[in-house]
């Protein structure tokens, strides 16, 4: 019976499916780094969310894996070139959360433009500010969706209820622009958006991106939007946009100072450019939760349990 080593917990689903076709399931969710050593070299599969990365070090005793399913979206822990050179299939989910994050991201943005997050506070505390808190309406703004993957294809679908223009741009897709989406180069959307949103993985490429030079290529002062990976964005000179109005608003889901263990966060130390995110009126935050909803728990597992079970019965 080949089995199936889960570190991280997911939804029963998966477990449920995975047994059902014939695999032997094991909690691993407790186990030490130690102790998942001992198994490896008598695992099929892995089932992960973030708690290790999957690098050579890790996998080098796992000589009976042969696939890697990761709940989520991002493959930002695991070696990829070991892993094809390998012969270790990798799966991830981002199918199941694409709705949440989308959902999630215009929440921001409306929380933003109408200050929700200011009024809601003041009222708590006896401050009755009508004219201080009036808001300005999406309609008729350019927003800029970088990144037209699952979760910026979603973002843009949800905007379809505003009256806004729409231009994507994505450095590896083509053919995917239509009367609604406006196919666009980087350039336009820095000389037109009103709001910019990430909607890219973290790797060499689209690390700390979000900088002095790139925040001062805008036409205009923007909103910004951040649900795909913290260190997108350096966040110091994230905070000297916010401090110079290049970038009048940000909502932001991922911090760059995130760990593997999102439980640890505050258990650091956190520098100046963190408390001034926290106390800045035009920022929104939110503990990486963008794509973790009730809804997007269970469909994260059954899709990775489709892609998993299809892939078997093409092997077979």
């Amino acid at each position: 019976m080949k089995k199936v080593l889960f570190i991280d917990s997911v939804h029963s689903v998966l477990i449920e499916r995975l047994e059902k076709y014939g695999f032997e399931c094991i909690d691993g969710t407790k186990f030490s780094l130690e102790e998942i050593q001992v198994l490896l070299p008598e695992i099929f599969g892995i089932v992960i969310r973030a708690r290790f990365t999957m690098n050579e070090e890790f996998l080098a005793n796992a000589k009976a894996l042969k696939f890697i399913a990761r709940s989520g979206s991002g493959l930002e822990n695991i070696d990829q070139n070991y892993c094809k050179q390998q012969n270790i299939k990798l799966f991830n989910s981002p199918e199941g959360n694409r709705n949440a994050v989308a959902e999630h991201a215009l929440g921001m943005l409306l929380i933003l433009l109408n200050h929700l997050h200011i009024a809601d506070l003041q009222i708590r505390n006896g401050v009755w500010n009508r004219e201080g808190n009036r808001g300005e309406e999406l309609d008729g703004k350019t927003v800029g969706i970088i990144g037209f993957g699952n979760n910026g294809a979603a973002f843009a679908k949800k905007l379809r209820g505003f009256d806004v223009k729409v231009m994507a741009y994505d450095k590896y897709k083509t053919g995917f622009g239509d009367h609604f989406v406006h196919e666009c180069t980087l350039e336009a959307i820095m000389e037109q958006a009103d709001v910019v949103s990430f909607h890219i993985p973290l790797n060499k490429e689209t690390k700390y991106w979000g900088s002095t030079d790139f925040f001062n290529a805008f036409a205009k002062p923007i909103i910004l939007l951040n649900l795909s990976r913290g260190k997108i964005e350096n966040t110091k000179d994230l905070v000297q946009a916010l401090k110079s109005g290049k970038i009048r608003a940000a909502g932001l889901d991922v911090l760059e100072f995130e760990t593997k263990s999102f439980e640890s966060f505050f258990e650091q130390h956190l520098p100046e450019e963190f408390q001034y995110l926290i106390q800045a009126e035009n920022v929104v935050l939110s503990p990486h939760v963008g794509g973790w909803t009730k809804e997007s728990y269970f469909k994260l597992s059954d899709v990775l349990a489709d892609k998993i079970l299809d892939w078997m019965g093409s092997i077979s």
